[in-house]
């Protein structure tokens, strides 16, 4: 692989996970400057393509969260500017960005995920609230999650474990997106499996397990330092953490995906998995997952970035 003289980190962007986006680009950069790299960071503005235009970097690394970051916009830019960039295509992006597109394909290859109802809010209002959501926990029983469809970092996210509680949580899940995911809530241990691929096939980071002190990993548990307790490796038994391994692994394979991703899924009280979604940009900030699964492997965090990009890199010129 050649060398990188001139790396790009894009960060920010307008989506509601501007703020963690931020942090993952300056975490980024900073570990690919202790690996000896010249890195830029840059948001997503007007002065982006210009840029880019009349200074082309040798790779990219997207660490922009939500929205453009994940559903491959801003790769489909650097696509039409020549620009290689770490992880996966537009295309791809696209369908694992969505998470009930995302769920049917997985299943569609054999992985388990929680039984589910898709539900744009024109649905909802159209055929009436009451009938539509009682109807939907007589199908799914209690408890049940509430999230949007697109979007990450818990936002809009909520656990419903009586029947009253379910329309203040669709209120709540459609104040960050126009279509509601509900699924049967799984009680069980959650974990996060990250995948990366140096180059000779995906491979599956040690899990790590999640356990966020008010009960749920929402938005203030995943990145406010002290609120959650995190366990890398997670404590699984083998078999089930063999299991978690194999089905991000086969997630990653079957969403097309490339580089880099993270799976969450949950382990049941009898150690059976189920796919919950996955990320194509996963965080990178001192409280993010990744990280601690690249510490956990004995591995470092910068020449990770580093290969990944000379791989962007060497992919691009091939």
């Amino acid at each position: 692989m050649g060398d990188l003289g001139h790396v790009l980190v894009l960060a920010g962007g307008l989506s509601y996970e501007r703020e963690v986006s931020l942090r993952s680009g300056r975490r980024v950069s900073e570990v690919l400057r202790g690996a000896g790299i010249s890195v830029e960071t840059r948001d997503t503005d007007a002065s982006l393509v210009p840029y880019v235009l009349a200074d082309p970097p040798d790779a990219v690394f997207v660490t922009l969260h939500g929205g453009a970051g994940e559903d491959g916009a801003i790769r489909s830019v650097l696509e039409l500017l020549s620009v290689p960039y770490v992880g996966a295509g537009p295309d791809a992006c696209r369908v694992a960005f969505d998470k009930p597109t995302a769920k049917a394909v997985v299943r569609s290859v054999g992985v388990r995920t929680p039984d589910s109802v898709t539900l744009p809010k024109e649905t909802f209002h159209d055929l009436g609230a009451s009938a539509v959501l009682a109807r939907i926990v007589e199908r799914l029983g209690l408890p049940l999650f509430v999230k949007p469809s697109r979007g990450g970092s818990a936002l809009g996210a909520s656990v419903v474990r009586t029947a009253e509680e379910l329309p203040s949580a669709m209120v709540g899940c459609f104040a960050y997106g126009d279509t509601a995911l509900i699924e049967r809530y799984i009680e069980g241990v959650e974990v996060s499996v990250s995948v990366v691929d140096l180059g000779e096939g995906p491979v599956a980071l040690p899990p790590v397990e999640i356990v966020p002190d008010a009960g749920m990993y929402d938005y203030a548990a995943r990145y406010t330092a002290g609120h959650t307790e995190f366990f890398a490796p997670a404590r699984l038994s083998p078999e089930a953490s063999a299991a978690c391994a194999e089905m991000a692994v086969t997630a990653h394979t079957a969403l097309g995906l490339r580089d880099v991703s993270r799976t969450d899924i949950i382990v049941d009280g009898s150690g059976f998995p189920y796919f919950l979604e996955v990320n194509v940009a996963p965080g990178m900030t001192e409280t993010s997952l990744l990280p601690m699964a690249v510490e956990a492997a004995g591995d470092d965090l910068g020449t990770l970035c580093r290969v990944l990009l000379e791989q962007a890199a060497a992919r691009h010129s091939s």
